[in-house]
C-alpha cells in the first residue's frame, strides 16, 4: 500500500544525494558489465521496505518463497524504513541493495541523482517485456529515459461509504458527481449541542487521511504539468474549480471545527481510523483499506465506488489517480545482480505478485496477474480495478525534486482553507511560479 507520508523534499536532501554520487561506487559489477546473469555463490543482500506489522509478514512470506527458488541468495529484511531513511542511508554510502518506496514521487529524484541504479541493462539482458505493465505503470517507474525502478503492486484511490449511515440519511447509493457528494456530505454531518462535529458526512479538509489534491484533482480533470513540463496549477481551471468546491463545504461549519474533528479522528493506519469507527460516512481511500477493515473492524457495513467527478466532467467517471510501490537497486549495492534477481521476482513472477496482492489487498501490476487474481471477483475491490484499467486514469509526472511541487501546493491549500488567500487565481499563479523556481534549482 502507499502510505501518505508526505516528506519535505528539501534542497538539502537532494544535495546530499548528489554529493553521495561522488562518494559511492555504482556497484561492484559496473553499469555496463553485468555478465550473463544469475548468482553462483552464497550472497546476502538487504531489502529495505516501509511495511510493518501484518503487512510486513506478507512481505516476509514472499521473500521466503524467493529464497527457496534462489538458494544462493539470503535476504536480510529491514522493515519500517521510509523514503527519508533510505535517502539518508544511500547518501551515507550504506549498501541498500533493494529499496522499496511507498511513493512514485521519488522516481525523478532517485533516477536523476543516481541514488538508484539504471535497470535498463538488466531488463535488456533478461529480455523483460515492459509492455506487461500498463502504460501508467511504465510512466511512473522511469524518469527521462532512465529506468531506475520496477513496480511492486499499484495503489488507486476510490470512495468508501458507510451503508448504515447513508441509509439513515435516506440514501441507497453513493454519489457520482461532486454536487451529489457535497449535498450528501452536508446532510450526513451531525453536530453535538455545542456545535462540534461528531459525525462527518465527508471531510473536505485537506489533508485528511487520503483526501489530498493529488487524489481529488483527476475528478476535476486538473493537470499538474503540460507536455513540456511546465506547471499548470494556475492555468488549468480544474484546480480553481476543485478548491472553490472544497472551500464551500468547509465554510458550512468553518475550518476550525473541521480541524478539531480531524484532530480527534484517530490515526489513519490504525483500528481507530474515523471511517472504520463509523464517524465518517464517505471517505477517499486506497484499495488497501479493505484489508485493514477485515482485520480490525470486520462488522463494518460498507461499500466502495469510484470517486465522483465534477458535474461537467462526466466522461471522467470511472477514472482516477494511480500510483504504487516501486523498487530499485541502491547506488552502493555490492551485490546488484542478486538485488536484481529479487526485484525481477517481485515485479514479474505471477505467483509472487498474486500472493502479495492477496495479502496486501493491492492492485497487481502485470496484465497476467491482473487477469488471474481472485480480487477481480470481489465486489468491494472491483471499483479499484476499474479505475486502474481506465485509460483516463493518471499519475503525477515525475520531477527531480520529488514531492516538492505537491508540498508547495499543499502549503497554499492550507492558507486557502484558512481564508488567507484573497485572490485565488493570482494565488494559484504564484504556486506555478514557486514550482518552476524549485524545479530550476533541482536541475530540471
Amino acid at each position: 500500500m502507499r502510505r501518505t507520508i508526505r516528506p519535505a523534499s528539501t534542497i538539502a536532501a537532494l544535495a546530499a544525494l548528489a554529493l553521495g554520487a561522488t562518494a559511492c561506487t555504482a556497484g561492484t559489477e559496473g553499469d555496463s558489465d553485468i555478465g550473463k546473469g544469475g548468482v553462483d555463490k552464497a550472497t546476502t543482500i538487504e531489502f529495505w521496505h516501509f511495511f510493518a506489522d501484518r503487512e510486513a509478514k506478507v512481505i516476509e512470506e514472499v521473500v521466503k518463497d524467493f529464497e527457496k527458488k534462489n538458494d544462493k541468495i539470503t535476504v536480510v529484511i529491514k522493515s519500517g524504513q521510509d523514503d527519508e531513511q533510505v535517502k539518508q542511508a544511500i547518501s551515507a554510502g550504506k549498501a541498500v541493495d533493494v529499496g522499496l518506496s511507498y511513493s512514485t514521487d521519488i522516481v525523478g529524484t532517485f533516477c536523476s541523482k543516481k541514488a538508484w541504479q539504471d535497470l535498463r541493462p538488466y531488463i535488456e539482458r533478461d529480455k523483460i517485456d515492459l509492455d506487461q505493465f500498463p502504460e501508467v505503470v511504465q510512466g511512473y517507474t522511469a524518469y527521462k529515459g532512465t529506468q531506475c525502478s520496477m513496480p511492486m503492486l499499484a495503489d488507486v484511490y476510490g470512495l468508501y461509504y458507510n451503508k448504515d449511515l447513508l441509509k439513515a440519511g435516506g440514501y441507497t447509493e453513493p454519489p457520482k458527481t461532486m454536487s451529489e457528494l457535497a449535498a450528501m456530505g452536508d446532510k450526513l454531518t451531525k453536530l453535538d449541542a455545542k456545535g462540534n462535529i461528531v459525525q462527518a458526512g465527508f471531510v473536505p479538509l485537506m489533508p485528511f487521511y487520503e483526501n489530498v489534491a493529488s487524489h481529488l484533482g483527476p475528478s476535476f480533470g486538473a493537470k499538474w504539468f503540460d507536455d513540456s513540463g511546465q506547471p499548470q496549477i494556475g492555468k488549468d481551471p480544474g484546480w480553481e474549480e476543485m478548491l472553490k468546491w472544497q472551500k464551500a463545504l468547509l465554510d458550512k461549519h468553518g475550518v476550525a471545527k473541521w480541524k478539531k474533528f480531524a484532530a480527534g479522528a484517530g490515526e489513519e493506519f490504525s483500528a481507530n481510523n474515523a471511517f472504520m469507527q463509523g464517524k465518517v460516512a464517505i471517505n477517499i481511500d486506497g484499495e488497501y483499506r479493505g484489508a485493514f477493515i477485515k482485520a480490525d473492524t470486520p462488522k463494518l457495513n460498507y461499500g466502495t465506488a469510484v470517486i465522483p467527478v465534477a458535474d461537467d466532467k462526466q466522461d471522467l467517471y470511472g477514472s482516477g489517480y494511480v500510483t504504487g510501490n516501486i523498487m530499485g537497486i541502491g547506488r552502493g549495492s555490492k551485490s546488484p545482480e542478486a538485488a536484481w534477481q529479487l526485484i525481477k521476482y517481485l515485479s514479474t513472477d505471477t505467483e509472487a505478485i498474486i500472493k502479495l496482492s492477496d495479502g496486501l489487498r493491492n492492485i497487481p501490476t502485470t496484465k497476467e496477474a491482473l487477469a488471474k487474481t481472485s480480487l477481480k471477483d470481489d465486489e468491494l475491490f472491483k471499483p479499484f480495478i476499474q479505475i486502474f484499467e481506465n485509460p483516463k486514469s493518471s499519475s503525477i509526472p515525475a520531477t527531480p525534486n520529488g514531492a516538492a511541487p505537491q508540498n508547495t501546493f499543499a502549503t497554499f491549500i492550507d492558507n486557502w482553507q484558512a481564508g488567507k488567500v484573497p485572490d485565488l487565481k493570482k494565488g494559484l499563479e504564484g504556486v506555478d511560479q514557486q514550482i518552476e523556481k524549485d524545479l530550476k534549482l533541482a536541475g530540471a
